[in-house]
């Protein structure tokens, strides 16, 4: 995975619940897709709460590539970790990192590429310049 120093990291914690589990008795793929996208949609909150968003925005996924690396099981408290990495033009690069939090062992890496779509077209549109920038600041 690609670390980008001057990237902003946003961070929020889960708990494996038991709908997350699947007939192996930890957290089914399907679910770290989910919480990839999860910390995602927190860190736009976090960027832009709904008063202050860009009315109306539009992102999409192109592509998600997930390395599953231990399992999650029921009552694991994980910390997810996101960051936008590269913004060229329409689209975004973020990274996320799943961790445990009992051991700091690292579950889940994801790359995932986004694109910013115009809400009248629903076409790619270059992401503002003060969209990246809050991406990446502290929030």
């Amino acid at each position: 995975m690609t670390d980008t120093a001057d990237s902003f990291r946003f961070s929020h914690l889960i708990r494996v619940v038991e709908a997350d589990i699947d007939e192996l008795h930890h957290a089914n793929n399907v679910q770290y897709v989910r919480w990839v996208q999860d910390i995602a949609s927190a860190h736009w909150r976090a960027c832009y709460p709904p008063s202050a968003a860009p009315t109306p925005t539009i992102w999409v996924v192109l592509e998600h590539r997930i390395r599953y690396l231990r399992p999650a099981l029921l009552d694991d408290e994980l910390r997810c970790t996101t960051w936008v990495a590269e913004v060229r033009g329409a689209q975004s690069q973020r990274f996320t990192r799943i961790e445990r939090t009992a051991d700091g062992a690292l579950l889940c890496e994801a790359e995932t590429q986004w694109a910013f779509l115009d809400p009248q077209t629903l076409r790619p549109r270059r992401v503002p310049e003060e969209v990246i920038r809050r991406l990446r600041e502290a929030v």
